[in-house]
């Protein structure tokens, strides 16, 4: 499916409940797409008559749809199958999500009860509502973990994918991470680089993380690193292409460590550095656990 080839696009909002789709619908609002909140499924082919027929004057619409059962992603799964067929609106699934422990502590904080354990415990309903969204998370075209993103840095994560869809390049965002500290649940593709010499055994290497020289330098002066990233560039060229023909407009790539200080945040600099020479894509690099105060 390509996304990218009609005049309207419409990004469909959805997720856990507490990881963030509030924000998210502030953030696109804020970026000029008209939203509407809680549509059924039912109603999507009906909409996007509407939008057609508005004939280009509603060009970005963001549609929140709060699944609560089985029967809603069937009526989601019927619904984007005939817009394929039917209309030539590009269309995007945005799954927010955030683990067990971020979600259950929101609804501690906010004193609100879980839609689907109103008389139980938090952590009832979000087991339950994960496992109702297995399959719609799968479906996805971009996740965003919530976890540890602020409001604002949620805002201007969505504003920067979202703001400008002109389709003639793929976001590829580039994560450094600690697996000490958890794998990210948004990555499409995570590599191990543990095996690589750590330079958190070298005393003058500790302190500092891979952005800096000389521990850049160290982490690539060994021939494992240059024949892993000969073969890794190697795969991304391969599979970016092909991400981009299915109708991925982004793709994340998680680069882990044992604490996220070092090793992956070198080969993500590199990473970045190199896939951002050819001009074809466009990259962001982040460091998720570089700066921690813990090191690794």
């Amino acid at each position: 499916m390509d996304v990218h080839n009609s005049q309207s696009t419409l990004v469909i909002i959805t997720g856990m409940s507490g990881a963030g789709k509030t924000i998210a619908v502030q953030s696109l609002e804020d970026s000029g797409f008209f939203c509407v909140d809680n549509l059924p499924p039912v109603l999507i082919p009906k909409f996007a008559e509407l939008v057609e027929q508005s004939l280009g004057r509603i060009a970005k619409i963001a549609l929140v749809i709060d699944l609560r059962g089985r029967e809603f992603f069937t009526a989601l799964s019927e619904a984007l199958a005939f817009l394929r067929q039917q209309f030539t609106i590009n269309y995007e699934i945005l799954f927010l999500d955030a683990t067990d422990s971020v979600l259950v502590q929101r609804y501690k904080e906010s004193r609100r009860r879980h839609p689907l354990a109103p008389e139980g415990m938090p952590l009832e309903g979000i087991q339950l509502e994960r496992r109702l969204l297995e399959d719609l998370k799968g479906a996805a075209t971009q996740v965003i973990d919530t976890s540890n993103l602020k409001p604002a840095q949620l805002k201007e994560k969505i504003a920067s994918r979202f703001a400008s869809l002109d389709g003639t390049s793929m976001s590829v965002n580039i994560t450094s991470f600690g697996f000490k500290y958890g794998v990210p649940i948004d990555a499409d593709l995570i590599f191990d680089v543990r095996f690589l010499p750590n330079p958190h055994y070298v005393e003058s290497l500790r302190p500092k993380t891979g952005r800096e020289q000389d521990v850049y330098d160290y982490v690539m002066k060994f021939q494992e690193t240059q024949l892993f990233l000969q073969k890794l560039l190697d795969l991304l060229q391969f599979l970016i292409p092909l991400y981009k023909k299915e109708g991925k407009s982004q793709i994340v790539i998680g680069i882990g460590c044992t604490g996220g200080k070092h090793r992956s945040v070198a080969l993500a600099e590199f990473l970045g550095k190199t896939l951002a020479a050819g001009e074809t894509e466009k990259v962001r690099v982040h460091h998720r656990d570089a700066d921690r105060d813990r090191q690794g």
